[in-house]
């Protein structure tokens, strides 16, 4: 395998996380860790650098400044403050703008040439930010955006079907937030659409029972919030996504995913950052699916957008 190098910028639960994962998977091969805290992200580096030996692919797991960084195929930013109990992603922004302002000049330096992933929250108005002050070309810059809730959609999905996740289609579009939605109208279970499941699907043993959708909708959206309630933050399964972002960005065919990117035109919104089925390889953006959407997931879509461009109507990027 090629040299892969990935730099995680923030050795927080995410960042930790996500460079734990990229050693397991065999993502990449050289993973360098970032962090103010420069204990921390030590600490976290030799942790997981110890287990390599026992890992299918080798991997080294390194911390450094951003000078190690130098050379990074993927740059991900996982760096700010998470959310609390009751908070919304939205309610982070400004901390986390000034955090992440002042992080792209320094990587941006040594890592001109590198694509980058966007995690940290509120992740499509940072994902907006970076395009606007780092002077990388859109197509290399990425947010982490409905991935992980589209992940959390196919699973509920999966569930009420009894079929594997891989062949729920569906999708979350929009802020991955509060105003995200779910268009059900391109739903689909193994070429089926979802309104027609109960009629195409025939089961040897067990019940079709009938799709909640408010529920499945509720348990996508609150799913973040449950997880941090309970144990302080979220980190294991956005780190799978992030890793997933990486792998599609390494490969050699495009891969589809509902991540946030800059729009230009794409359903009559422009100049915003959110999410829907992008095509992602060869090392950036190669293009977006835009679906047929119902009058009524138009209106959802552009209120998503509206939301998002009142907050960035309110930042200072100078």
């Amino acid at each position: 395998m090629p040299n892969r190098k990935i730099t995680v910028i923030g050795a927080g639960a995410v960042g930790s996380a996500t460079a734990y994962a990229l050693a397991l998977k065999g993502t990449a091969n050289e993973i360098v860790i970032v962090d103010i805290n420069e204990d921390k992200s030590m600490g976290e580096a030799l942790d997981i650098h110890q287990g390599s030996p026992l890992l299918s692919e080798p991997v080294n797991v390194y911390a450094g400044n951003y000078d190690a960084a130098a050379g990074s195929d993927i740059v991900v930013i996982t760096s700010g403050v998470g959310r609390k109990p009751g908070q919304t992603r939205l309610d982070l922004v400004n901390t986390n703008v000034q955090i992440l302002k002042a992080i792209v000049p320094q990587i941006t330096r040594v890592c001109p040439d590198a694509t980058y992933v966007i995690v940290a929250n509120p992740v499509d108005i940072l994902t907006y930010v970076f395009c606007k002050i780092s002077g990388i070309p859109e197509e290399r810059v990425i947010g982490s955006g409905t991935l992980l809730d589209t992940a959390r959609l196919r699973a509920r999905i999966a569930n009420y079907l009894s079929v594997s996740q891989k062949n729920v289609h569906a999708y979350v579009f929009g802020e991955h937030g509060e105003t995200s939605f779910v268009p059900w109208s391109i739903a689909e279970v193994s070429t089926i659409n979802l309104e027609d499941y109960k009629e195409m699907i025939k089961l040897k043993n067990g019940i079709m029972v009938d799709l909640d959708y408010d529920e499945i909708d509720k348990y996508m959206r609150s799913s973040g919030a449950k997880i941090i309630k309970r144990k302080g933050c979220t980190n294991y399964a956005i780190a799978t996504s992030v890793c997933a972002i990486c792998e599609f960005i390494f490969g050699g065919v495009n891969a589809v995913a509902t991540v946030a990117t800059m729009l230009h035109g794409e359903y009559g919104l422009d100049d915003v950052c959110l999410s829907l089925p992008v095509l992602v390889g060869n090392g950036k953006v190669q293009g977006r699916i835009l679906p047929r959407l119902t009058e009524e997931e138009m209106q959802k879509l552009h209120h998503s957008a509206n939301t998002l461009k009142e907050i960035i109507a309110q930042l200072q990027l100078d």
